[in-house]
């Protein structure tokens, strides 16, 4: 097993440039009753109203500017944590509804491919005749390169370049306020539930998405071995909107807008899973390859931090969506993966049924 990284992190507010940090209610005033601005009408009527707030009232929106980015912040709307709810269980339903069809439809084509090749023996010369003569050398080198690849590095591959081309997109000025728009979480922000799964493929330092792709590297071979690359991507996507959710329901919870973004909460359910999969396995830290420890000690130990931050309140790291992507790995090593994902062969039969007949 390839050494572990030392830090696994989907970043919280203080990451970027900790100028991201929207907790702070701009109060101004203005003079004049004509050019009043609503925080200050709010405070007048509020003072009127008899029923009690548990979260900050929505007059108290104030934009925050930063880095000539405005971002949303001060207020969080409880009710859109059933907006959260609901697109976080459409989304990973949806998940492994689109893997189940990708397994169906990639056993279908290799059936299909043999089924021709034994009905015309002929069939790939013919196949070939009308092809070009010379193949391009930039496809027969892309091709071996890719059959050399493990099942793990085949799904982590795309993941990466996805992951590197947001990175890409952060260093474009003119971009930076759709980037924060829709590729941060922020529970406070009108978007909502879009950023909670593209943010899992956004990093803004180089730190970030290097430590990050190197922990997904070290442990995507183990878990495509077990469980599948189709599998293996329903967990990797369904953890990371998990994560997601679980960051908006502890910023709801203590009234702490901010932007979060990082792949780790995803990578943490892949690595809950390993390690829950795989007890046994010993593992290093990086740097430190002398000490050792099992897989099974490492993830209660990350756990552990983890919810040592949700309660002790740590802004480091995004500490809630961490331990959102860590109990799904659990629940999906434990219950999930034995349970629910055999249940996709009721919708893969009725998708047979749709797509009919193969053609000859």
């Amino acid at each position: 097993m390839p050494l572990l990284s030392v830090l696994i992190c989907r970043t919280g507010p203080a990451v970027i440039k900790s100028s991201f940090l929207p907790h702070t209610r701009q109060c101004l005033a203005r003079s004049g009753t004509d050019r009043q601005l609503t925080i200050a009408r709010y405070s007048r009527n509020a003072r009127n109203n008899t029923r009690t707030e548990s979260f900050a009232p929505r007059e108290t929106i104030v934009p925050t500017e930063v880095q000539g980015i405005v971002v949303e912040s001060g207020y969080i709307d409880p009710s859109k944590i059933w907006r959260s709810l609901l697109f976080t269980a459409a989304f990973s339903t949806g998940s492994f509804i689109g893997v189940s069809i990708w397994e169906y439809e990639t056993i279908r084509s290799r059936a299909m491919q043999a089924l021709r090749s034994k009905l015309s023996v002929n069939w790939f010369k013919e196949r070939m005749k009308h092809q070009r003569q010379e193949m391009e050398q930039w496809r027969k080198d892309l091709t071996g390169w890719w059959n050399k690849l493990s099942p793990g590095e085949r799904i982590f591959a795309p993941i990466c370049a996805l992951n590197v081309i947001v990175y890409g997109l952060w260093r474009i000025p003119s971009l930076a306020p759709t980037m924060v728009k829709y590729f941060a979480s922020n529970p406070a922000a009108k978007a909502v539930c879009w950023p909670m799964f593209l943010s899992t493929f956004s990093h803004y330092s180089l730190f970030h998405i290097l430590a990050n792709m190197y922990v997904l590297h070290s442990f995507s071979h183990a878990a495509v071995a077990t469980l599948g690359r189709e599998q293996f991507l329903g967990v990797y996507l369904s953890a990371g909107v998990i994560a997601s959710f679980a960051s908006h329901v502890f910023k709801t919870v203590t009234r702490q807008p901010g932007l979060s973004l990082g792949a780790s909460g995803a990578i943490m359910g892949i690595l809950a899973y390993v390690c829950s999969q795989y007890p046994d396995t010993q593992l290093s830290i990086l740097f430190l390859p002398m000490y050792t420890f099992s897989a099974g000690a490492a993830i209660k130990v990350i756990m552990g931090i983890d919810l040592a931050g949700v309660l002790l309140g740590w802004r480091i790291f995004d500490h809630a969506a961490h331990l959102g992507g860590a109990l799904f790995g659990l629940f999906w090593c434990h219950f999930g993966s034995q349970n629910v994902w055999p249940l996709r062969e009721y919708f893969v039969g009725y998708w047979h049924e749709l797509r009919g007949p193969p053609k000859k």
